[in-house]
């Protein structure tokens, strides 16, 4: 079972993602957070395998929640952002992958169907 953690300050988002997630049999998700605060506070506390991060938090930005984890409970990053710029600097912290907003199914699935592969 993976552990997932879905970080996004918008709602809607959050929902899309937790819907595409839902019915995966290998999937847990451990829990939701809409500011960068609450999101180090909950890799933190439930150490999930595999995180779905948004760029553009109202109180940070995704890359420094990731700066703020401890590297021993560091988990698998899959950013989700509605902006193309970032997506080097997100490779560049060694991001799993990078999906864009809006979030086509296939292409959520695929990522899925990887880091999945990945964590087992």
């Amino acid at each position: 079972m993976i552990d997932v953690l879905i970080i996004d300050d918008e709602r809607l988002a959050r929902r899309k993602v937790f819907e595409l997630l839902s019915g995966v049999p290998e999937v847990n998700v451990v829990g939701e957070c809409d500011s960068g605060k609450d999101a180090i506070d909950a890799i933190t506390e439930k150490k999930p395998d595999l995180i779905y991060l948004d760029i553009q938090l109202t109180d940070m930005t995704g890359f420094d929640v990731l700066e703020a984890i401890p590297k021993e409970v560091m988990p698998m990053v899959i950013f989700v952002s509605a902006y193309d710029k970032y997506a080097i600097k997100a490779f560049d912290v060694f991001s799993f992958d990078y999906i864009l907003k809006p979030v086509r199914p296939e292409r959520f699935t695929l990522s899925l169907e990887k880091a999945i592969e990945q964590l087992t």
